[in-house]
């Protein structure tokens, strides 16, 4: 397996929890109660279109909750490439254990896979500029699922922007309009001295404020590709005529597939995209079972 691509186990169990309390409350699976108990089958996972793994250790999760004696055997990881019509891991065990769980997993498994599939696409689009930007991720996630979802980014191939509002201080615009860049930087370094300092940036007056500042990351918003190449210069200028590390720039806002080249041969650290998390194409992945 491939540790950095799957989410936490606290993290993996709660959110199958969740799922299956949603699902089996309050009398269980009544369908499945009709089976003979004793009727088993094996069935395999099946994509029906490529596409790049995600949510293994979500559909594991979620045949060990509802029957631990269900066997998941897979041929593939998170962040393999998967192709339409060949099986990537098989089940075995009660028929009446597997259509309960059938459900659960396969949701985990589109919609992680869809996200991990969606993130390679921007992820291949940058790799074929030559650039070594990176693609980041957003807090623009599902509620309760940011952490399998931040995973499945990585198992994309993308990177993880802050994962929640305490890892470090962003100042966004609404933050800037009532305390300004200089004031707002100089108080986040008294309050909170070992954060990382990032500002958004609307326009190239704000950047060279930021740069002022000493902040340690710029948000480029909602700029044009020429835009963000004139921020680049200045910070570039910036570090050449007072020395030490240049900001990390991060571009944001409205970037597509169509874009994200353009944006990538500037000379930016990292390009941050929404969209691979809040309206990623689920991958359709199917459990097409065998009875024994």
């Amino acid at each position: 397996m491939r540790p950095e691509c799957h989410p936490p186990r606290f993290a993996v169990a709660d959110a199958v929890q969740r799922a299956l309390v949603e699902d089996l409350t309050p009398l269980g699976d009544l369908t499945s109660s009709l089976l003979p108990a004793d009727l088993r089958a094996s069935a395999a996972f099946v994509p029906r279109r490529d596409g790049v793994l995600a949510g293994r250790s979500c559909a594991e999760e979620t045949f060990r909750q509802v029957d631990a004696s269900v066997e998941v055997s897979w041929s593939a990881d998170d962040g393999d490439q998967l192709s339409a019509g060949m099986p990537f891991a098989t089940v075995e065990g009660r028929l009446a254990s597997i259509l309960t769980a059938e459900r659960t997993a396969l949701n985990f498994l589109g919609h992680l896979s869809g996200i991990a599939t969606q993130t390679r696409r921007f992820v291949d689009a940058v790799a074929a500029t030559g650039s070594a930007t990176k693609v980041w991720d957003t807090r623009k996630t599902t509620p309760g699922l940011r952490v399998l979802e931040k995973a499945a980014v990585r198992a994309g191939g993308g990177a993880n922007h802050r994962g929640n509002l305490s890892d470090w201080i962003l100042l966004k615009d609404n933050h800037l309009a009532l305390m300004g860049v200089s004031a707002a930087v100089h108080q986040a370094r008294i309050r909170w001295p070992g954060r990382t300092v990032h500002v958004e940036c609307d326009h190239l007056e704000q950047v060279e404020e930021a740069l002022a500042a000493r902040a340690d990351a710029l948000l480029l918003d909602n700029m044009t590709p020429e835009q963000v190449a004139e921020c680049v210069v200045a910070a570039d200028v910036h570090v050449a005529r007072l020395g030490g590390r240049r900001p990390l720039l991060e571009v944001s806002g409205g970037i597509t597939l169509d874009t994200v080249a353009s944006y990538a041969v500037l000379g930016v650290d990292c390009i941050s995209v929404g969209g691979i998390t809040n309206s990623a194409p689920v991958l359709d992945i199917g459990l097409d079972i065998d009875q024994i």
